[in-house]
């Protein structure tokens, strides 16, 4: 089977480069990103790979249809850019819902760390031979209380990791554990206890700018607030508005709600127009990355071999564990998926 891989950055390349011949694919890497004008480099392809800020639309979706493309294989967790309800008996549409859940709480960590201590900005300084540390006070994490907004494997670990700097601990979650080790709260009491906040959680019409101003007015003006999950989580003018009125201690961002026409690119030789993006990174209690959270060594391997056993499966014509369900958009949870079938089966090209 053969996979046009758009969106391909070097370091795709290496692992996908290492595991296709294990599984007998050919790869064809297309550097720009999928759009209905560059469909056609998909033909006589058997599947096409995607990445977080690709858009596949369901005029997309129609058009790798009628060229006889059988899957889209996301090497990503979150599937909110792809019109999965459109490609339903049409394409198969296959995530990794795991990489290395570790590789994101960890780096939600440093984040945290690097916001609350003023890291970055010390390290600016002293690259300039200047070893002042005035402003760069922060705060002792110890006794502090953490508010986790999202308890999947993620939020699960970045709790550990911070039960382990000794503070209290608590969550929220629509869909809460069994039997959790720590105390779920109330959005309500999370935003007014928390001196940190974490977001774990998808992006989902429910929690589209689950921060935004009435949450950011109820929150401590000492709490931080860490996003590694999805931009659209918080509201980017009410969160800036927020800063600027000290509402909020620090921010520390790894994605952003319009990331797709910036992150993941070289802009340093261009004037931004995204005058949001700009006041944002303007302000010294504000750290925001280029979604690197996910990006190990360990979770580029896994997202590679992932995403090309997804695919050989459904050349075997087996059970797709990691196929999201085109009417619930869960993945593993529906009736037929919970008797190991596929949520849909395409029609033999013969019928």
């Amino acid at each position: 089977m053969k996979i046009a891989f758009y969106d391909a950055k070097p370091y795709d390349k290496v692992w996908f480069d290492r595991l296709a011949p294990e599984f007998g694919y050919k790869i064809k890497y297309i550097e720009s990103r999928l759009t209905i004008d560059n469909c056609i480099l998909a033909k006589n392809y058997d599947a096409v790979c995607v990445f977080v800020n690709d858009k596949v639309t369901a005029e997309v979706i129609d058009e790798l249809h009628a060229m006889g493309v059988q899957a889209i294989l996301l090497r990503c967790a979150g599937y909110n850019n792809v019109d999965f309800k459109a490609a339903f008996e049409k394409i198969y549409i296959m995530r990794v819902a795991a990489y290395s859940p570790y590789a994101v709480a960890e780096y939600a960590s440093a984040l945290l760390l690097s916001v609350n201590r003023k890291i970055h900005r010390a390290y600016s300084r002293t690259r300039d031979y200047n070893f002042n540390i005035n402003g760069l006070m922060g705060m002792d994490l110890h006794g502090k209380t953490a508010g986790i907004i999202g308890t999947g494997r993620i939020g699960q670990i970045m709790i550990d990791i911070l039960r382990g700097y000794g503070m209290h601990i608590i969550a929220y979650d629509l869909f809460p554990p069994k039997d959790p080790s720590f105390e779920m709260v109330s959005l309500e009491r999370l935003w007014a206890e928390s001196d940190v906040i974490s977001l774990h959680c998808p992006l989902t019409p429910e929690t589209k700018h689950l921060v935004n101003a009435e949450s950011l007015s109820q929150m401590k003006p000492s709490a931080i607030l860490i996003n590694t999950s999805r931009g659209g989580l918080i509201d980017t003018a009410a969160l800036n508005e927020a800063v600027k009125n000290r509402q909020i201690m620090g921010v520390g961002l790894d994605v952003y709600e319009e990331e797709d026409e910036y992150f993941f690119e070289d802009r340093s030789n261009d004037i931004l127009e995204d005058e949001a993006l700009i006041r944002l990174m303007s302000f010294p209690n504000v750290l925001v990355t280029s979604h690197q959270a996910f990006f190990t060594a360990e979770a580029m391997e896994a997202i590679a071999r992932t995403t090309l056993e997804n695919l050989k499966r459904l050349e075997n014509g087996e059970y797709l564990e990691n196929e999201i369900c085109y009417h619930c958009g869960l993945q593993g949870t529906c009736d037929r998926h919970k008797n190991r079938k596929n949520c849909f089966e395409l029609k033999k090209a013969d019928e």
